[in-house]
């Protein structure tokens, strides 16, 4: 498996998002995580595309994707290079005698409680994958009744911006 973490700039309008992971399913490009939102500069979008290529060639999906009239830049996140994160929903099955270990583990994963009912915890972690994942596993065993994922977040370290040189405010 060969996993990349992609940033593109694009302009914010109708269509677009349908019109790049059609590109992706095309090429047959798995999509593992796609994540959308606003960036700095209004009328832009930032798109977070983390793909397995398997064999095929990645420059082959970025030409393709360069070729969309809203793409703008695109650019490969190397993961020594940049800062990626997860953010997850975790609902926990607890009950009166694993309660304390399930808070215990929580505390230790730096993670949030942010819902307490009589037989769950719902739990908000954010991390890197190793992280996130890491707390799956230690709570697995008490019973996970429910997980919602969102789709990996990342940005260049250092003082360079995507968004530089492409459109002053």
């Amino acid at each position: 498996m060969s996993r990349h973490v992609l940033s593109l700039l694009v302009e914010d309008k109708p269509g677009l998002l349908t019109r790049v992971a059609g590109l992706f399913a095309r090429r047959g490009f798995n999509i593992e995580s796609l994540a959308v939102g606003p960036t700095e500069v209004k009328g832009l979008s930032r798109i977070t595309a983390v793909i397995d290529v398997e064999d095929l060639p990645l420059e082959q999906v970025t030409k393709q994707l360069n070729k969309l009239i809203n793409v703008i830049k695109i650019v490969e996140l190397e993961p020594s290079q940049s800062i990626q994160r997860e953010h997850m929903l975790i609902k926990v099955r607890v009950d009166s005698s694993t309660r304390s270990a399930v808070l215990e583990a929580i505390e230790l994963f730096r993670a949030h409680v942010v819902d307490v009912a009589a037989d769950s915890i719902v739990v908000e972690v954010t991390g890197d994958t190793g992280k996130v994942q890491a707390l799956l596993r230690v709570l697995e065993p008490y019973g996970i009744k429910e997980l919602a994922q969102s789709g990996l977040l990342a940005m260049g370290r250092g003082s360079k911006s995507i968004t530089e040189r492409v459109y002053k405010n």
